[in-house]
């Protein structure tokens, strides 16, 4: 039976990988001992700023098996985002990459839902589960170093070896038994570059983000004015960050990914800076229509892109 679900292993990383997936693993759908005391404290201290929901659902969030009834494993898959393509407005208010093309969310889980039912028709016919794209109270990076796909580096971002930090991560948690794979080492060494290198100091020891502080955070799911403390500390970033992602050695070995569907939008990355700074409403619908960008809402853009031209203004 071992060996049957070896081959099973085998089988479904195939096919995940001919579907686009970069990488798969396999863990056991089981509490997350180890996470659970950082979790706890890293809530305590209320890290998550206006977060709330991040307080929610403690149990489901370190253990996987409470999001599926009868679960036994969980089938972690990453996909390399990395693009060729720059902004071509050096001096234009920088989005993150994973923005560049269509929202990962539709792309990641069609593609999920064929691997499924892949698993389902071809190996195992009783399969129930359930797939996940950042949309659920799953602790993904802490599931993906237990499928052996990376370790989390220092500015709490899932590091693997070949592809990077630059992953979108998601997972079938299922009811099908497989043999897990093994975690491999922490390979950051000495290392320090992104804490180094955040300009807002949110990484406040190794492998703790201060989310009331981090670019991302103030800039996509703050929903409130952005503290004047920040003014002088943006980096000219009005979606997203990157900065410690730019500055990882471990990123610059990945290569442009392949996918069609997260190619980045020619008119995104064409915008200037004189047209970002008079971005209307109607062109914030028509060129972030099928762009991440748009959970910040034409609102919260306006508001981050006002925020950093106040500062130059000064």
């Amino acid at each position: 039976m071992d060996i049957l679900k070896a081959s099973y292993t085998e089988r479904i990383e195939n096919k995940a990988k001919e579907l686009g997936f970069d990488a798969c693993g396999f863990t056991k759908a089981e509490e997350l001992s180890e996470e659970k005391e950082i979790l706890k404290n890293w809530l305590d201290q209320k890290m998550y700023g206006n977060m709330h929901y991040m307080a929610n659902h403690f149990e489901k969030r370190i253990n996987p098996a409470q999001l599926v009834e009868g679960a036994k494993s969980v089938i972690v898959l990453l996909t390399n985002y990395t693009p060729k393509e720059k902004q071509s407005d050096p001096e234009a208010p920088i989005i993150a990459r994973y923005a560049y093309g269509q929202d990962y969310h539709h792309v990641i889980k069609d593609r999920l839902k064929l691997l499924f039912e892949f698993i389902k028709e071809d190996i195992y016919p009783d399969l129930e589960g359930r797939c996940f794209v950042d949309s659920a109270p799953v602790l993904e990076r802490s599931l993906a170093v237990k499928a052996g796909l990376g370790w989390i580096g220092k500015n709490t971002h899932l590091i693997h070896k070949k592809l990077g930090s630059y992953v979108f991560i998601s997972e079938l948690i299922i009811n099908l038994e497989l043999p897990s794979s093994s975690p491999i080492k922490e390979a950051c060494g000495g290392c320090t570059r992104c804490i180094d290198a955040c300009p807002t100091d949110a990484l406040i020891s190794e492998r703790t983000l201060d989310a009331r502080k981090c670019i991302s955070y103030l800039t996509i799911e703050n929903k409130e004015a952005i503290p004047e403390e920040f003014k002088s500390q943006m980096e000219n970033r009005v979606f997203g960050c990157d900065i410690c992602q730019e500055v990882c050695p471990w990123t610059w070995k990945s290569r442009p990914h392949r996918i069609e569907e997260l190619k980045p939008n020619d008119r995104i990355l064409s915008l200037s800076k004189e047209k970002w700074h008079h971005l209307t409403q109607e062109e914030f619908s028509e060129v972030f229509r099928k762009s991440a960008v748009k959970r910040a809402k034409f609102s919260g853009l306006k508001r981050n892109i006002d925020f950093i031209m106040s500062k130059k203004k000064e």
